[in-house]
């Protein structure tokens, strides 16, 4: 069996002031230099105010930052967007695209998706490249087809297992406390694991995670999956100690 390095994601969507988020941050990065490695990798990805001081109290730790999404282009008339050089400039390496509430918010395509991938590639940035069905596809029978296709459509050729993670994210497990059963989340990620394996020669190294009401009381389960290699985590993330105890449920 292929051993990949979990990750744990935090995505802090539109939340905390430069207080709480700096104070969040700086607990975190001392707790992980205090526990040491605990297996995994760990990420944070902040709203675009707190990017650069999150950037300065994580630096020297294992802590790794991340933008919530990228524009196209490197440059242009597109105000209130951020171009993927600036988010390397300030001292990121990863990105989200394609997260539920873009798509659905923004009526981004796979398309869109895509390229935006490609331009968080082209800047030396990794993508999290995220996927999933809402409960009215789910209650169709239309999960696997749907997230299949997202997954076909929004990666790109050149991605890799070095520049790309998926995150499965079913909508309607989102912020509603509903979590996928341990089946349904196997199912999917089987499926999607399929259709990386059949495109791309490392498609058994992608890290694929699971984000959908991750806490600390079904992260042990959740992650205990096969070809679950992480978690996406929204609400649970904007609290140490409970981001804390999902990062240790890797060990």
């Amino acid at each position: 069996m292929t051993q990949r390095r979990p990750l744990i994601a935090g995505n802090w969507k539109m939340n905390c002031l430069r207080a709480d988020g700096l104070a969040l941050a700086s607990s975190l990065a001392a707790k992980a230099s205090e526990k040491g490695d605990l297996g995994c990798d760990i990420l944070v990805c902040p709203p675009a105010t707190l990017l650069s001081d999150v950037v300065g109290v994580t630096h020297g730790s294992v802590v790794a930052v991340g933008g919530q999404d990228c524009h196209v282009a490197i440059s242009g008339a597109h105000t209130g967007d951020l171009a993927a050089p600036m988010l390397t400039d300030i001292g990121a390496q990863y990105v989200l695209v394609g997260h539920s509430e873009r798509r659905a918010d923004h009526g981004e395509s796979s398309t869109d998706i895509r390229k935006k991938a490609i331009a968080a590639h082209d800047a030396g940035l990794i993508a999290v490249v995220c996927v999933g069905e809402t409960e009215e596809e789910r209650d169709l029978g239309a999960t696997l087809p749907v997230v299949n296709g997202q997954v076909a459509v929004s990666l790109p050729d050149g991605a890799t297992a070095k520049n790309t993670v998926v995150a499965y994210e079913p909508v309607w497990a989102i912020g509603t406390g509903r979590t996928a059963s341990v089946e349904e989340v196997a199912d999917v990620h089987r499926a999607i694991r399929a259709e990386l394996v059949k495109r791309f020669e490392d498609g058994n190294e992608f890290r694929i995670l699971y984000g959908g009401s991750v806490k600390p009381s079904n992260a042990k389960e959740l992650l205990g999956v096969e070809d679950v290699d992480g978690a996406l985590v929204g609400g649970a993330s904007l609290k140490v100690e409970d981001f804390w105890q999902i990062i240790e449920s890797c060990a």
